[in-house]
């Protein structure tokens, strides 16, 4: 149990720092417009440094449906665990991103546009296209998954893995990597639970003016993901064998 409740402390605290930089840089009259890319990617890195160090040492800080699947599937993490850490990530990320819209209520209700609205709860393309959306995110968690084996210190033995609260600042740097390289064409979400937490709170949170909570792209940022971390996890099955 106390595995689970680390879990949703981690992922609150991700997606509280996390969206709460993109609150920061695209809503409307905050004192953090001037951020850019550059500054979210940051943002976000320090989110993850924050979550992994909280969690890390309790319930191995995975904090994304993605990295438990992964683990799961190179048999490093029970798959009794999956249903409970994945409905702990979740609920992390609902409560974490529910806290980004208090804190800047007043500058939701000031925002007028729909997409900045929408853009700090979840993502969208910047060019749409199904395939190739889905490309990019399988790409850059398969890149991610793939790296937090090595960062936690997997090898072929049968004891489990998880990421110790050292292992912060390399998941960190990762992730300002991934964001910085590969985050452009959709946001790189990489974390099922970070963008459908979020999407999922958009569409019952009473924000002013909201718009549509984008449900047709919603499957990318879930599907992809997972698909990219399981095959990370058969691909680094497959380099320890040699």
């Amino acid at each position: 149990m106390e595995a689970y409740v680390f879990e949703i402390i981690g992922t609150a605290l991700l997606i509280l720092l996390g969206n709460g930089i993109v609150a920061n840089a695209l809503l409307k009259d905050t004192k953090g417009g001037d951020t850019g890319w550059v500054g979210i990617t940051i943002g976000w890195a320090v989110a993850v440094f924050v979550g992994v160090f909280v969690s890390a040492d309790v319930s191995g800080a995975h904090l994304n449906p993605a990295v438990t699947l992964g683990f799961a599937t190179a048999g490093k993490f029970s798959w009794a665990l999956v249903p409970g850490y994945i409905i702990a990530q979740f609920i992390g990320a609902m409560l974490g991103t529910t806290l980004v819209w208090l804190t800047y209520k007043k500058h939701y209700d000031a925002t007028e546009d729909q997409g900045a609205i929408l853009a700090s709860f979840a993502n969208t393309p910047a060019i749409k296209n199904p395939f190739w959306n889905f490309m990019t995110e399988f790409i850059a968690t398969f890149a991610f998954v793939l790296a937090i084996f090595y960062i936690a210190g997997g090898s072929m033995s049968d004891e489990p893995i998880s990421l110790g609260s050292l292992d912060a600042l390399p998941v960190a740097l990762l992730v300002l990597g991934i964001g910085i390289s590969l985050g452009g064409p959709t946001g790189y979400a990489i974390n099922p639970a970070r963008d459908l937490g979020p999407r999922i709170m958009h569409a019952l949170l009473p924000i002013k003016g909201k718009g549509s909570s984008a449900w047709w792209y919603a499957w990318i940022p879930v599907f992809g993901p997972i698909a990219g971390g399981v095959v990370a996890a058969l691909v680094y099955l497959w380099i320890e064998m040699y």
